[in-house]
Formats: C-alpha cells, sequence, structure tokens
C-alpha cells in the first residue's frame, strides 16, 4: 500500500484539502475501475469530462480526487489535489505509484509516421539476440523478453505504460524500446517517464482527425523531443525535411543518420531484391532480409540506435543481417505457380507510395502490380482520394475495398476514394466493398510472376464493421488462396 504524498513527488500543486498521509491503494482514471482507497484522476478526455464522475468515483470508495477543478461540494472524508492539468498529473503519479520503473532500464522511444514498429520491434529482437532481457511495447504487441501481451493501443495510457514497465523490471529487462505515438504526447500519456533516448524517423500526412493541421501533428512529435533529459540521445533521420526541427528545444545529444544528407551515421543501398537489401553501411557491405528503401532508413537508424547503446558495431551489423521482417510489415507470401503477395501495414499515403515504389522498382518489366487498399472509417478522411490516386499511379489494376470501416458506412468512405481517381484511370479500378471478395478477385486476375499488394491492414486480425471485430487475416486469406489453387 502505498501513502499519497509519496506519489505526489514532483506533481505541480496548486492547492490540497484533506491529509496525504493516507494510504492508496491504486490510481485509476476510469471512474468504473475504482475500489477502496483509491486515487481517481479527474481527465479532461475528447468525449467526456472525469470531473462529471468525481461523486461515482468516491461512492466506489476514492479516497483521493486529483482535479483541475475543485467540485461545489467538497465530502469531508476525502482528500482533494488540486492541479492545472489533471493529464499531465496522471503520468508522474503512475510513474511513482509504480517506484519509477523507468529509471530503472533503459527506454528508447520510437517515434514517426511511418517505421515505429518495425524500428521498436527489430531493436527488441536485436537484442534479445545480444541475450539482454528486453521489453517492446508496440503496436503489434507488448513483450516481456519472450511473454506476449496484447496491444490495444500504439502507445498505452499512463498507468498501463507504467505497470507494464514495472513489471519488465520484476522481470530482470535491461532495455525497453516503445513507439511513442502522437497521440501519445499530445496527451501527456508518457508523462514521467524518463527515456535513455529517442529515435525519430520520419513524418508524413497522418492523424489530422485529431491534430487538425500538419503544424499541430509536428509539434507533437516535436514535443517528445523537447521533454528528453540531458543525457539522453535524440536521433533523427536526416533525409526527412522536418527532421532536425525535433531538435530546436531539446537537451538531449543529438544524432542524424541519413542515406542521401550529410549524417553522423551514414549508408548506401547496393542492391534491392524481393530477397533483401544488400547495403553498406559505415564502410561495411552487408546483406539484410529486410527489402526495400524505407526499410534501408529502418535498418540504418535501429543500427545508429544500437551503437549509441554501446553495441558493437560489426556485431550488430552480423546479427541484424539474420533478422526477418517484421509481421505485416512487406510480409511477402509466394505461391507454387509464381504469383507474390505483399502484406503491408501501409494505411498512409507516403507508405502506400514507398510500398509501391519499392515494389515497381524491384519488378521486372512483365509483372503486373494488383493493389487492393481501403481507408479506414472514423479516421481522418483527407488522405482518402489521396491514397487511391496514388495506387492508381503505380499499380497495373487496383482493387478499392474496405479497410476497418468501424461506424462509417463503407460505400461512403470507397465514394471518397474515388474523387482521386482521375478519368483516365477509372478503367483499372475495381470497387468491391467485400474486402475477402477483393482478395479473391486480385488473386483471380493475377498471372505468374505478378505482384499482389494488400495494403492497409498488415498484423491485424480483425475487420471491425459496427463496433464489432470480425476475425479476419489478409495474408492467412491470401496463402489459403495460393495453397488451394
Amino acid at each position: 500500500m502505498k501513502v499519497l504524498k509519496d506519489i505526489l513527488y514532483k506533481v505541480k500543486i496548486v492547492s490540497v484539502s484533506g491529509s496525504t498521509d493516507i494510504p492508496v491503494s491504486a490510481i485509476n482514471f476510469d471512474s468504473r475501475a475504482v475500489t477502496d482507497n483509491s486515487v481517481f484522476i479527474a481527465i479532461k478526455g475528447t468525449h467526456s469530462d472525469g470531473h462529471d464522475f468525481i461523486n461515482l468515483a468516491i461512492s466506489s470508495g476514492a479516497n483521493v480526487i486529483v482535479c483541475s477543478t475543485l467540485p461545489a461540494v467538497m465530502n469531508k472524508n476525502v482528500t482533494y489535489v488540486l492541479v492545472d492539468e489533471t493529464s499531465k498529473a496522471l503520468g508522474l503519479l503512475a510513474s511513482n505509484f509504480y517506484d519509477n520503473p523507468s529509471r530503472k532500464m533503459k527506454i528508447v522511444g520510437i517515434t514517426g509516421t511511418n517505421g515505429k514498429t518495425t524500428t521498436a520491434t527489430l531493436l527488441f529482437d536485436l537484442f534479445r539476440e545480444f541475450n539482454f532481457s528486453c521489453g517492446l511495447l508496440s503496436t503489434v504487441c507488448n513483450k516481456i523478453n519472450e511473454q506476449i501481451i496484447p496491444s490495444t493501443h500504439t502507445t498505452p495510457d499512463a498507468i498501463q505504460l507504467n505497470k507494464l514497465l514495472s513489471d519488465m523490471v520484476d522481470n530482470g529487462c535491461n532495455y525497453c524500446f516503445m513507439e511513442v505515438s502522437s497521440h501519445a504526447v499530445a496527451q501527456n500519456r508518457i508523462g514521467g517517464i524518463e527515456f535513455a533516448g529517442g529515435v525519430f524517423t520520419n513524418i508524413t500526412h497522418d492523424h489530422l482527425d485529431y491534430h487538425k493541421t500538419f503544424e499541430e501533428y509536428i509539434k507533437a512529435k516535436k514535443g517528445f523531443f523537447d521533454n528528453l533529459d540531458k543525457s539522453a540521445f535524440a536521433l533523427v533521420n536526416a533525409d526527412d525535411k522536418n527532421g532536425k526541427i525535433m531538435f530546436q528545444n531539446t537537451k538531449a545529444n543529438t544524432y542524424t543518420f541519413g542515406l542521401k544528407s550529410a549524417a553522423d551515421f551514414k549508408a548506401k543501398v547496393i542492391e534491392n531484391r524481393f530477397s533483401g537489401l544488400n547495403m553498406n553501411i559505415d564502410g561495411v557491405e552487408v546483406w539484410f532480409k529486410l527489402v526495400g528503401l524505407f526499410n534501408a532508413y529502418n535498418i540504418l537508424g535501429i543500427y545508429a540506435t544500437a551503437v549509441l547503446l554501446g553495441l558493437d558495431k560489426v556485431e550488430v551489423l552480423t546479427k541484424l543481417s539474420n533478422i526477418g521482417a517484421v509481421e505485416g510489415r512487406f510480409d511477402t507470401v509466394k505461391s507454387l505457380e509464381g504469383k507474390i503477395a505483399i502484406v503491408d501495414y501501409a494505411h498512409t499515403p507516403d507508405a502506400l507510395e514507398n510500398v509501391l515504389n519499392t515494389i515497381n522498382s524491384i519488378a521486372e518489366s512483365n509483372e503486373e502490380v494488383i493493389t487492393v487498399v481501403g481507408c479506414g472509417g472514423d479516421r481522418d478522411n483527407a488522405k482518402r482520394p489521396v491514397m487511391a490516386r496514388i495506387a492508381c499511379q503505380l499499380s497495373s489494376r487496383v482493387i478499392l475495398t474496405s479497410d476497418n470501416p468501424r461506424s462509417e458506412d463503407p460505400q461512403s468512405i470507397l465514394d471518397q476514394m474515388m474523387q482521386g481517381v482521375d478519368l483516365t484511370m477509372k478503367n483499372k479500378v475495381l470497387v468491391i466493398e467485400n474486402r475477402k471478395e477483393a482478395i479473391k478477385t486480385a488473386h483471380a486476375i493475377a498471372k505468374q510472376g505478378d505482384i499482389i499488394l494488400l495494403a492497409g491492414k498488415g498484423h491485424e486480425k480483425y475487420q471491425e464493421i459496427k463496433g464489432v471485430k470480425y476475425p479476419f487475416d489478409d495474408k492467412q486469406i491470401i496463402s489459403e488462396l495460393f495453397e488451394n489453387k
């Protein structure tokens, strides 16, 4: 059992009403999860305000309320802690409640529009190859060494995050590699976490449904680097025009990586095939199992991070050369008759363009590229016509279909995508709302040597329609079609 005054360490308090020498058994920002002797933090969210549920939390056993506005009537048996911003207080409270686990291992956060999952996952795999005990927090899954923990968000909320980090410490983890989403930064989910380093992969059009403007999106990413400590490192992609913006207010030690620009860590792509990448990194020529220019950046960022964490350069390159692709990231399936399918999470215009450019750069002149793509519902709708236009420009045939329509009408999403299709390209486009039928059609029209890109869902094992997640796996479907041919 913790004592309130101990978990208030570093929290910027406006005032306190009641005792801070009282025991607390848990902290919550969901009034439905409150139990006896809990701290309830009233968070103002997108859809609801936790201040409206203070009395409910007290009736469920909360003996401490952390809020930014005091209620008109206060319970004399409850301690009220007034703060300016409860979302910032939450991170510190959670870190303190779990004995500040981020101080007990080295945590590296990876942020950017694309490449976060691959970079974090392969860093985890690499450090496991070095026999380190490690944790992973990613979009695909969370891991504590070989234990797999399902992931619900790219970056968990502050309480879940610190609980996971605490479990990692209890299991002897030396390192944790985690994706840091722009939402997590803007919502202060990583408040109180001490990072050993931060990595910036790139930034392109995404999440403007939440951030509203590209400038706000950049500001959220930059906020992560602004808060790094002077003992940490900040590593950014020098070839991204917004990369060095991340350095503007950081106290961390700054480093860059790049294929084109002057950088601290440089590499050159010698050969790029469906079987892998041949690269020269720091004067050493190495063959990697990953494919594509975007993965060349991921590899270089991983290499630079490992070196900055003190690992031997040659050993890093040797072990990294043996590590394969992350599930749902340029994940290749081949049929006996010579068709190739690539399952990729590409769900932004830039990611889709990168994947298609990679396919076209490797493909011979006779192969057709058949792209199956949709756009998620309840998300940034400005990218829908852009995604369709890119697919048409860079593919031989395009099948527009559902992704995760969520609460939206799938046909409405497809209509918006079709707005990006030029009249001259409509003859190469099919619209098939049912995603399984769309994949079957792509398989049916593909010939020997053709390449089918299944874009948007990647590793996901479900399709979300009207609040229900139905089992659905792009890779499983295409694999079964290939096997049954």
